[in-house]
C-alpha cells in the first residue's frame, strides 16, 4: 500500500524505530516475533475516517490519517476513490472534508496563513485548483455548505477577554515586573486538550465559498455549534443554550433557527435537557435531532425527535428503543431517518420510518459508523470487526448484510501476522446480572497452557468496549497475555436500566462485575492466577485503584489518569458539574465522596500499583494521581509515577507515549510476575 512521502524520510525512520528498540530493550520486553504484531508497526499504522458520497454516487471521499514519525503526531489529509474503491488516491492536506451540493468542490480544513487551521476549497475538474478562503486567527470546525453552494457555514471561537483595570504604581525604570495575572470569573473556564477557553465563545459563521469577509451569525456570552441550513437556504440551524443561566445549566442545550437575511434567532426547542444534532428533511418542512428529558440521572438514552421546522409537534421516533441514536440522515424520500446506535459492544446502523416501528438494519459483531446514504440508498462508512481494523465500506441499506470494503488500509502492516483471536463471553455476576465480555488470546494459542492475564477496565464510565480490532490488545496478546476486556454496569449499549446500575453509587457493584468476569475467565483453565494484572484510564483508573483497595487477588496494577479523591476532583477537573455525582454535594454530606473514593481504602492496598497519567490532564488532573501515589509510598506499597510529557487526558496521543504506554505496563507487571504472597486465586 502507498504512504504519501514516507519513504523519502525512512533513514530518520529507521533511527525512530532504533531508538524504540533499545527503549524496548531497557524496559524488559522480549524481541519481537515477526509473525505476530510488534510495538514498532504502530509506526506504519493508518485509520480512515467519515467517507463521503460524491452528490452523484460516483466518488467517495474520505479523511486517512498516519503517523507523522518525525514530529510525533496523527497527520490526516484528504484521499479520494470511485465508490467501486477503485482509483484510491490522496487529494489534500486536511481534514473535516464536505462534498458541495453540486459535486464540483469539497470544502475542507487546512493549515494556511496567517497561521493553524483555516478553511479550503477544491476543485474536483482535471485542474484541481485550490483556494484558501478564510485567513482566521482561531480554528474553524463544523464546515456545512449552503444549498446553492455560495456560501460556507462553521463555526469558531470569537475572542472575549475578561476585563479588570487596576491602576498600580509607576515601575521604577529599568523594573522587570511579571506580567498581570489572568483573571477568571467564568465557571466552566478550561477544557482538556485545549487548555483555557475562557477568553471567548464559539459562533457560527458564514464565509462566501469564493473567499472573503466571514459573516458572524450568531452573538451573545454564549457557544454555538452544528450550523445546519435549511434546504431553501434560508434558514440556519445552530444548537447551543442562550438563556441568562446557561453556564449553570448541565446538559441542557437547545437547537436556535437564524434568518440567514435578517440573523434573527429563535429557539425551537425550550424543554430541560440537551437538544442537539439537527438534520433537516428533504422538503425543509421537519427537522430531526436527538435529546432527553432530564431527571437528573448520571447518564440518560437520548431519543430521535422529529418537529415541524417551526418547533411545534414535536414527538420522538425511538421511546421503546433504550438505545442511543446519532450520525441522523434523513431517507431521500423523507420518509424517514437513519441512524448510528451502540449495541452490546456493536455499532450498528437502525432506521425509523415517520409512521411505524423502528427497524435494526445491521447485526453482527462489528463497529459501522454509518457516515452517509445516497440517494439511492447505497451507503458508506466505517467498519472494524474483531481481525479486522477500520476501513471504508460500502453497502445498500435494502440489502444491509452485504459489505464491500472499499479500503485496506493496514493490509501491508498485518501481511503474514498472526494475530489475536477473540472470544465473546457473557457471565453472571454477584447478583445475578448478566455482564459481557470479551477475551482476547495470544497468536497460536494452546488451551493447555498457563497464561497471564490482564484486566482492562474502560473509561467513562458511561461507555462501551466493543468487539472491533484493537493494535494495543494484539500487541499485548503477541507478548504472550491474554487480556479480559468487559462492559460491567453503567456501560452504554445495553439500556437506561443496564446504565443505572451505578446511579449515584460509582464505582460500587461494578467491581462484582469485573471479578465475575476474572472468576469466568479462569474457570475456562488456562490462566495462571499467581500472574494476574488489572489496569485502566480515567474511569478504569478509578476502577483500578478501587480494585486493589477491594482485593489482592492481582500480581500488580497500573491506575492510569484516575480520580482517587472524589471531593478534591470536584473542583479540579475541566467540568463543574461533577459536584452532582452523588445525591448530595459534599458540604451538605461528604458521606458518599468518602465512600466511594478510592482513596479512602489506600490502607488496604498490598498489590503493587503504578500510575500513568499526562502532566496536562485537565480531566483526572495529576493531583489526583499524586494523592494516590503519596499514600501508596507513605504505606511502603510498590509503586511508581510515570508523568506522561504534552499529554492531555490519556496517555496516548502522542505516537511516542502511545509505545511508551505500552511497555511501561509491560515492564511493570514483569516486575512482578507472582501474587506477593506466591499462592494462586481460589
Amino acid at each position: 500500500m502507498s504512504r504519501p512521502n514516507w519513504h523519502t524520510i525512512g533513514r530518520t525512520a529507521a533511527v525512530l524505530i532504533g531508538v524504540l528498540a533499545v527503549a524496548t530493550a531497557t524496559l524488559g520486553a522480549q524481541a519481537p516475533r515477526r509473525d505476530r504484531i510488534a510495538l514498532q508497526d504502530y509506526l506504519e499504522w493508518e485509520n480512515v475516517q467519515a467517507p463521503q458520497l460524491s452528490p452523484d454516487g460516483n466518488q467517495v471521499v474520505y479523511v486517512r490519517t498516519w503517523v507523522d514519525k518525525i514530529n510525533d503526531r496523527q497527520q490526516s489529509s484528504v484521499w479520494i476513490m470511485n465508490a467501486d474503491g477503485t482509483k484510491n488516491r490522496s487529494l489534500v492536506e486536511g481534514t473535516n472534508v464536505r462534498w458541495s451540493p453540486d459535486g464540483q468542490r469539497i470544502a475542507y480544513i487546512a493549515p494556511g496563513d496567517p497561521s493553524g487551521p483555516q478553511v479550503w476549497v477544491r476543485w474536483m475538474d482535471a485542474e484541481g485548483a485550490t483556494s484558501q478562503i478564510t485567513h482566521l486567527t482561531d480554528a474553524p470546525a463544523d464546515l456545512e455548505w449552503s444549498p446553492d453552494g455560495k456560501w460556507i457555514a462553521f463555526t469558531m471561537n470569537q475572542a472575549k477577554s475578561e476585563t479588570w483595570s487596576v491602576r498600580l504604581p509607576a515601575a521604577p525604570k529599568g523594573a522587570k515586573w511579571v506580567e498581570s495575572p489572568k483573571v477568571v470569573t467564568r465557571m466552566d473556564y478550561r477544557q482538556d486538550r485545549v487548555g483555557y477557553t475562557d477568553g471567548g465563545y464559539r459562533h457560527a459563521f458564514v464565509v462566501p465559498a469564493d473567499g472573503g469577509s466571514p459573516r458572524q451569525m450568531t452573538d451573545g456570552d454564549w457557544d454555538h455549534g452544528s450550523p445546519r441550513y435549511s434546504p431553501d437556504g434560508r434558514t440556519l440551524l445552530v444548537t447551543g443554550n442562550r438563556r441568562a443561566d446557561a453556564e449553570h445549566a448541565f446538559r441542557d442545550s437547545e437547537i436556535y433557527a437564524i434568518d440567514v437575511a435578517t440573523g434573527a434567532i429563535a429557539p425551537l426547542t425550550s424543554r430541560k435537557g440537551p437538544d442537539g444534532s439537527p438534520a433537516w428533511s428533504p422538503d425543509g418542512k421537519l427537522i430531526a435531532y436527538t435529546g432527553y428529558d432530564d431527571t437528573g440521572l448520571d447518564n440518560t438514552v437520548s431519543q430521535l425527535y422529529v418537529m415541524n421546522a417551526d418547533g411545534t409537534g414535536s414527538r420522538s421516533l425511538t421511546r421503546t428503543l433504550d438505545r442511543s441514536p446519532g450520525g441522523l440522515k434523513w431517507a431521500a424520500d423523507g420518509s424517514g431517518i437513519y441512524f448510528n446506535a451502540d449495541d452490546q459492544g456493536t455499532t450498528q446502523l437502525y432506521f425509523a420510518p415517520l409512521a411505524g416501528a423502528v427497524r435494526k438494519l445491521t447485526s453482527g459483531a462489528h463497529v459501522l459508523n454509518t457516515s452517509d446514504i445516497g440517494r439511492t440508498g447505497v451507503a458508506v462508512g466505517v467498519r472494524a470487526l474483531p481481525d479486522r481494523p477500520n476501513d471504508v465500506v460500502r453497502f445498500d441499506v435494502r440489502r444491509p448484510d452485504q459489505f464491500t470494503w472499499l479500503t485496506a488500509v493496514n493490509e501491508d502492516v498485518l501481511l503474514g501476522k498472526k494475530l489475536a483471536s477473540v472470544e465473546e463471553i457473557w457471565f453472571n455476576s454477584a447478583d445475578g446480572l448478566r455482564v459481557h465480555g470479551w477475551i482476547v488470546k495470544p497468536p497460536d494459542f494452546d488451551p493447555t497452557k498457563k497464561y497471564p492475564l490482564m484486566l482492562e477496565i474502560h473509561g467513562g464510565p458511561w461507555s462501551q468496549y466493543t468487539t472491533a480490532f484493537s493494535f494495543s490488545r494484539n500487541e499485548h496478546a503477541a507478548n504472550g497475555y491474554v487480556i479480559l476486556y468487559t462492559n460491567p454496569r453503567g456501560s452504554t449499549g445495553y439500556g437506561q436500566a443496564f446504565i443505572n446500575g451505578i446511579e449515584k453509587s460509582y464505582p460500587g457493584k461494578d467491581f462484582d462485575d469485573l471479578m465475575a468476569g476474572v472468576d469466568a475467565t479462569i474457570a475456562k483453565g488456562y490462566i495462571d492466577t499467581t500472574r494476574m494484572y488489572v489496569f485502566g484510564c480515567s474511569g478504569g483508573g478509578v476502577l483500578t485503584s478501587w480494585v486493589v483497595g477491594h482485593t489482592d487477588r492481582f500480581a500488580a496494577a497500573s491506575a492510569n489518569c484516575p480520580v482517587t479523591n472524589w471531593m478534591s476532583f470536584a473542583g479540579q477537573t475541566d467540568g463543574p458539574f461533577w459536584y452532582t455525582t452523588f445525591a448530595r454535594p459534599f458540604w451538605e454530606d461528604p458521606s458518599d465522596h468518602l465512600k466511594r473514593s478510592p482513596l479512602m481504602y489506600v490502607g488496604n492496598v498490598k498489590t503493587p500499583t503504578m500510575l500513568m497519567t499526562g502532566e496536562l490532564d485537565l480531566r483526572t488532573p495529576m493531583p489526583q494521581t499524586e494523592e494516590y501515589y503519596s499514600a501508596l509510598k507513605y504505606l511502603k506499597v510498590p509503586t511508581a509515577m510515570i508523568r506522561f510529557k504534552e499529554e492531555w487526558h490519556g496517555t496516548s496521543s502522542r505516537p511516542s507515549n502511545f509505545l511508551r504506554t505500552q511497555l511501561y505496563l509491560r515492564s511493570w507487571f514483569e516486575r512482578w510476575p507472582a501474587k506477593p504472597d506466591g499462592k494462586p486465586v481460589s
